[in-house]
């Protein structure tokens, strides 16, 4: 007997056996029960999701010798007819190969007879979107007034092509894809039955490339079996499906809490001679950062089906989330260019080195080596990809400013200042002080926004809009913390209060006023210079307000 594939060996055959699409089978299970059949259905989902597998079983429920009833005995012939493939009263047709009208016709002829054996004639039209404009005309026709023998099944992955006319006469069920742990413990299923030994991370590798459809993944699970058919092991699938170990992505994260660019390119290569796909390199280191990403927010926070927390939890203290936040849109963006790159290979180690050239410089309880202070932040990096996540997530708070991030001094605070020693601290303001505290990056922007309300000897209070309250986490009050104790030369606590006042001269508000009156003399230059003006008057021309700006450049050598 020749191999059967498991995608059909293992079709569902009843509703009972069907995963993941309940809300799909109680309504076809009323329906059926209570005899409340609607004529025409629309199924919709991505592919392997269940669609053609739910009309089979429709048409088994309808003409099943033993009664319509939502649980067909599968045992009669008509059910094993079914089941097989050669019920002459189910007419599959595929629609992206009969898309002409003469075909459509032809199929619909034969609509008026009644069926040769069953009770219903069924009609499944798969990937119905894919008929042409005139077949769809031809196809209203009888889905307005159908005989009573005649039951449609329309099957589509993409319900925005067909027209809303087809849509109106149609009973519609949105198919869900399936989770990653459905089709993981329908594999497992499967593998029992089919006595093969397996691993639960093969398995889970197996559920996550499969993507939410059953048919890719036990097609997956076919591919994977035909390399060793007695035990299914995380290795052999990793191989096949190119995708990168575990500890090749906590090694790169690790390189790149650490600062050490050459260890993460040296983990690339050694990902990179196993054949791992450089997409699904990304992918993962990409995964990665969200975990953490969800570690540092919720720290309770661990899914069972994916194993390596503790690892992950480890690395989220020593990054800051505006790094995290950063590094991951670094990755799906790097993962996105490949195609333009000269090679994979070398737009994944751009990707990576991207991370470094554009990480936020470190903060007095970031991580990093030594000497790494200087470097250039998110915003200031020219060619940046994208903005750390505080300054995004101020930009997206702040209704009438923009974010500004005051420039650090270029020259260390002299430590004999009277600021520095204590003498005269009440005559320096909060401006003058944010000017010349030792910090940087994101901390620094967030602190820009921040407002003196009181100042004492052991505790500093301050005040922020609701807007940014939330950007301002135990990272930055520790850091700030720490700067502000080492420019006041004593320990300072930093308490943090919100305030609904929006017209507070912040440092990052008078930024943002000086950076307005500097846009503003720049129009009224160009507006008044009388080359600009000439060329208005003799050849019409205008000025493109939005495309000035001001040459900060020259403003600060002044």
């Amino acid at each position: 007997m020749s191999y059967q594939v498991l995608a059909r060996k293992w079709r569902p055959r009843l509703f009972s056996e069907l995963v993941g699409q309940a809300h799909v089978v109680q309504a076809l299970s009323n329906g059926l029960a209570q005899g409340r059949l609607h004529h025409a259905f629309l199924l919709t989902g991505t592919r392997g999701v269940g669609k053609t597998t739910i009309a089979r079983i429709l048409a088994k429920s309808l003409n099943c010798l033993e009664g319509v009833s939502a649980e067909p005995c599968g045992k009669c012939e008509h059910c094993i007819a079914i089941d097989e493939g050669r019920f002459v009263d189910l007419l599959e047709v595929d629609a992206a190969s009969r898309t002409k009208v003469d075909d459509t016709r032809e199929i619909l002829d034969n609509v008026q007879y009644a069926p040769a054996r069953g009770r219903f004639k069924v009609y499944l039209i798969d990937e119905v979107h894919m008929l042409s404009g005139h077949s769809f005309n031809a196809l209203l026709k009888t889905l307005e007034e159908p005989p009573e023998h005649v039951k449609f099944v329309l099957a589509t992955t993409d319900p925005q092509k067909i027209p809303v006319t087809i849509l109106s006469r149609c009973l519609q069920f949105n198919l869900r894809r399936l989770g990653l742990e459905e089709i993981r413990d329908q594999m497992a299923r499967i593998l029992d039955k089919e006595g093969v030994d397996y691993e639960t991370e093969a398995l889970h590798a197996l559920a996550r490339a499969a993507d939410g459809s059953m048919r890719d993944g036990l097609s997956l699970l076919d591919q994977a079996l035909a390399t060793d058919a007695e035990r299914l092991v995380l290795s052999t699938v990793q191989d096949m499906l190119g995708t990168v170990e575990q500890r090749h992505i906590l090694e790169m994260l690790q390189a790149l809490a650490d600062g050490q660019a050459a260890e993460a390119l040296k983990v690339l290569d050694q990902a990179f001679e196993m054949a791992r796909h450089p997409k699904q390199l990304l992918a993962d280191l990409a995964e990665a950062l969200h975990r953490i990403g969800l570690v540092q927010q919720v720290p309770e926070y661990e899914d069972a089906e994916r194993p390596g927390w503790d690892a992950l939890r480890e690395l989220a203290d020593r990054f800051d989330p505006e790094d995290i936040q950063l590094f991951y849109q670094i990755a799906i963006v790097g993962r996105r260019e490949l195609e333009m790159a000269p090679d994979a290979r070398t737009g994944c180690e751009m990707t990576l080195l991207r991370m470094f050239a554009f990480r936020p410089a470190e903060s007095a309880s970031g991580p990093g080596p030594a000497g790494e202070s200087a470097r250039k932040t998110p915003g200031a990096a020219a060619g940046s990809p994208a903005p750390s996540a505080a300054e995004a997530g101020s930009k997206a708070g702040a209704v009438r400013e923009p974010v500004a991030s005051p420039k650090a001094p270029e020259k260390p605070v002299n430590p004999t200042t009277p600021a520095a020693s204590g003498e005269g601290e009440q005559d320096l303001d909060w401006i003058t002080i944010f000017q010349e505290l030792e910090i940087s990056g994101a901390v620094r922007t967030v602190c820009s926004h921040l407002d003196l309300r009181q100042r004492g000897e052991s505790q500093w209070v301050f005040s922020v809009n609701p807007d940014h309250a939330m950007l301002f986490s135990d990272r930055t009050r520790k850091s700030f913390q720490a700067a502000l104790s080492s420019y006041l030369n004593r320990d300072i606590r930093v308490r943090v209060e919100t305030n609904d006042d929006k017209d507070v001269m912040t440092p990052a508000r008078i930024e943002n006023v000086a950076a307005d009156r500097r846009q503003q003399q720049a129009e009224e230059s160009i507006h008044s210079d009388p080359v600009v003006q000439g060329m208005k008057e003799q050849l019409g021309a205008s000025v493109i307000s939005e495309s000035i700006e001001p040459d900060n450049h020259q403003e600060s050598s002044q």
